[in-house]
């Protein structure tokens, strides 16, 4: 357990590390001091700092899996789809742009070149798995009569891709950094809106 604990420590201050300077610019030695440890407990845990990297980016997947599972699960018994969505669609939005993770989806297309199993890894952990869940659910909604889906994995990626699309591409570019919540909800319950206008029944309407 403590091992554990000091694990997750050191992962924090990693990522700290690496939004802060970048892969290259990323010191091990500065990991340690962030965490509280030394670079012999750092290099006991991590072998080098690719190896950390790779750690900080695969816990920063499945955190943001973990955050968006419990209300994905939901929608399966969802008596009211419309409004499970909008609200599904909105904490979708939240969680895929919230700042660490933008600037990591960033830092890795960056290192791609350098990194292919690392960027391989970060599109079948957060997109690709995301979708197959997401599918599964629109496979239980359909038995239902509630959407129509002929092909329930290419209707996830509709789902995800209008929610995403907009805000994404914005943080990712950083147009803007000022979105309040209203344009947020806006976009979301949008993509739901058009979302249910090609796979809704007339259970589902919005």
């Amino acid at each position: 357990m403590r091992k554990e604990r000091k694990r997750q420590t050191i992962l924090a201050a990693a990522l700290d590390e690496f939004l802060e300077n970048g892969f290259l610019g990323a010191g091990m030695d500065r990991v340690a001091a962030r965490a509280g440890a030394s670079k012999v407990t750092v290099y006991a845990h991590f072998a080098d700092k690719q190896t950390l990297f790779d750690a900080v980016c695969a816990e920063a997947i499945a955190a943001a899996e973990r955050a968006g599972s419990e209300r994905v699960e939901a929608l399966a018994a969802s008596t009211d789809l419309p409004r499970d969505l909008r609200a599904f669609a909105r904490e979708h939005i939240a969680g895929v742009t919230a700042p660490h993770l933008v600037q990591l989806r960033r830092m890795i297309i960056g290192e791609a070149r350098r990194f292919p199993d690392l960027a391989r890894a970060w599109h079948r952990g957060a997109p690709e798995r995301g979708h197959a869940t997401l599918a599964r659910i629109i496979t239980r909604l359909s038995e239902r009569g509630l959407v129509r889906a002929p092909d329930p994995l290419l209707a996830a990626q509709h789902l995800n891709y209008l929610i995403l699309s907009i805000p994404l591409n914005e943080a990712m570019f950083a147009v803007r950094e000022d979105h309040d919540g209203t344009e947020l909800r806006r976009w979301a319950d949008e993509a739901v809106r058009v979302w249910l206008a090609a796979y809704g029944t007339g259970q589902s309407t919005f």
